[in-house]
């Protein structure tokens, strides 16, 4: 009879899998043994592999390759990183080893953006894309990177005002894109994006704002859909519709020629994940070229902006099982030594589920679970994983010591749950480290940020100066 932890995985799931293994009875991410980890750095504890983020940029980047290369497209591609995922020094070191670009969405990302430029990281020929609502600060900055000659810059026009706004601060002409406000599904709180120009006004403001211009030249479409790229009938058809106004503005406008489809692409969140991104990419490319020949318009360059699909497979966070409490005849609660609210703030927020699997003790009997934070907040908890909506781990055993880990955490996390900042009833925000390889494929590990102390917190309430 198969009752240890390892049967059931195995069982359940096509496992072992690329970036999970299982050697005595651990648990190894990219082949890093993550309980050494564990011996090493102690738990609660988040990490990044940097890697990851240079490998599925440069998987995106040769799929689109692959794509464009089928289809005869005439058009290029442009990888950008959206930076509000993660901005982390450390990520867009990593990031921008492959030759990318970068999409900003407020006034302190350009600051980041100069001084990725003084250090040499960036030049003037990387694109900035410059999305968001924008207002005095950011307005400032962008225009203040376009008049030190960063002409590859290019703000996304968001509202009716902004082309004004810019133009009285921006000196000489500049590129701008139009932001589309694209219609949300069916099922969402509202029919149409808060984000953008609508569909039908994107012409009537080209001829009414833009051609005439003198100071604008408009380069970019922008086509983002809330719900992300997914290959359902809704994407679709609001891709149909979006390339229905590229044509018709291009027929209009000579200079608009690139496509920015935003970002969207998911990220593995349980080990049953399966998407076809090679599939996507190529019906997008193929969709596109298909609408444009039909119209008689060229091809535009194809901009994208991933941010999750860049850092969030890098992510992770580690927890010590503390104390198993039986509340009921059915329900046994997992104490884990940290807060889910606090490190995890999506699983609480927006019901978010991420690969969870212990690190050790694979080859013990398992039992289902609830697993709950240390914060006094009733939803402070996690209580089922992607596909299979419960949770088992090896069963508690006071006298051995269980360790669990949650993957692919690298997006929002830390810039919602407001890194280095207060934490709710103060629960301190873990170490974080950093993973890398040396130049022979040798596991390096870092340590970036200690966990908060109490100093740190009463300094932030006034109570420490």
């Amino acid at each position: 009879m198969k009752t240890k932890y390892i049967d059931l995985i195995n069982q359940t799931y096509d496992f072992p899998q690329e970036e999970f293994t299982i050697e005595n009875n651990a648990l190894s991410f990219h082949r890093i043994d993550l309980m050494k980890l564990v011996e090493e750095y102690g738990a609660p504890l988040k990490f990044t592999y940097l890697p990851q983020i240079s490998n599925n940029i440069q998987r995106a980047k040769e799929w689109f390759a692959k794509a464009i290369e089928k289809n005869d497209y005439k058009g290029n591609y442009n990888y950008c990183y959206c930076t509000k995922s993660s901005h982390f020094k450390h990520v867009l070191n990593e990031a921008l080893k492959n030759d990318i670009h970068l999409e900003t969405s407020s006034a302190f990302d350009i600051d980041i953006v100069e001084k990725l430029k003084q250090e040499g990281k960036i030049n003037d020929d990387t694109f900035i894309i410059s999305n968001g609502f924008k207002r005095a600060q950011y307005i400032t900055n962008i225009a203040r990177l376009i008049n030190d000659g960063h002409n590859n810059c290019i703000p996304i026009i968001d509202n009716y005002e902004e082309i004004d706004l810019l133009s009285e601060e921006v000196n000489g002409k500049y590129d701008i894109g139009i932001r589309i406000a694209s219609e949300e599904e069916p099922k969402f709180e509202f029919y149409t994006s808060r984000l953008g120009i609508g569909y039908k006004n994107i012409v009537p403001f080209y001829n009414k704002q833009i051609k005439d211009n003198e100071k604008v030249n408009l380069k970019m479409l922008h086509f983002f859909i809330n719900t992300g790229i997914r290959d359902n009938a809704y994407y679709w058809n609001e891709l149909h519709k979006c390339l229905k106004v590229y044509v018709n503005l291009k027929k209009e406008c000579k200079s608009l020629d690139s496509l920015n489809i935003g970002g969207g692409f998911p990220i593995k969140n349980s080990l049953g994940f399966e998407f076809d991104y090679e599939y996507m990419i190529d019906e997008i490319v193929s969709q596109i070229k298909i609408v444009c020949e039909e119209a008689g318009v060229d091809v535009p360059n194809i901009f994208t902006e991933f941010g999750s699909f860049t850092v969030g497979e890098s992510g992770g966070a580690v927890y010590e099982i503390l104390y198993q409490k039986q509340q009921n005849d059915r329900e046994k609660w997992n104490m884990i030594n940290s807060s889910f609210i606090t490190t995890l703030p999506d699983t609480w927020a927006i019901n978010k589920r991420f690969i969870m699997l212990p690190l050790n003790r694979w080859g013990d009997s398992y039992e289902r679970v609830l697993l709950g934070g240390l914060t006094c907040d009733s939803d402070d908890y996690y209580n089922s994983e992607q596909n299979t909506n419960a949770i088992y781990l090896p069963a508690y055993k006071k006298e051995k010591p269980l360790y669990i880990g949650f993957f692919n955490t690298g997006a929002y996390q830390e810039s919602i749950g407001g890194y280095g900042g207060l934490q709710h009833c103060l629960i301190p925000a873990p170490k974080h480290v950093l993973i890398d390889r040396d130049k022979d494929g040798n596991i390096e590990t870092q340590l970036f940020r200690e966990q908060q102390k109490s100093e740190d917190l009463l300094k932030i309430l006034g109570y420490a100066n």
